[in-house]
């Protein structure tokens, strides 16, 4: 069982940047669980895939965010995060941290096993 908290989420202007950060309460963050994710929902849509990375550090983007968001993880501190920067209006969203013990790096909501329960980000024009 995995328990996943975010945090960091905001109001921020277009271009600005913001890092959410998930804190994961599992004792052994290097190597369990092997995925964690980022995911977002803004009002009216699906739940849709961000970032994620594995316990090696691999990642994976969405192609809307590439090159401006970055995910991370501490191992030490039990905590993934995302850097997001040259916000837009249109990454508005709730954004929710996943994470899952299977091999592989899905991009689909269903793949994952654990959730948190999301925060707010809001982009300005």
């Amino acid at each position: 069982q995995v328990q996943l908290v975010e945090s960091g989420g905001g109001l921020v202007q277009a271009g600005g940047s913001l890092r959410l950060s998930c804190v994961a309460s599992t004792r052994t963050f290097s190597i369990y669980p092997r995925v964690l994710g980022w995911f977002r929902q803004a009002p009216g849509k699906e739940r849709e895939f961000v970032a994620a990375i594995g316990s090696a550090g691999s990642t994976r983007y969405a192609d809307s965010v590439s090159g401006r968001f970055t995910i991370s993880r501490d191992n030490a501190k039990n905590t993934v995060y995302l850097r997001m920067n040259s916000l837009e209006p249109e990454d508005t969203a709730v954004y929710y941290c996943a994470a899952n013990a299977d091999y592989g790096m899905g991009t689909s909501a269903s793949w994952y096993a654990y959730w948190g329960q999301g925060t707010q980000v809001t982009v300005s024009s």
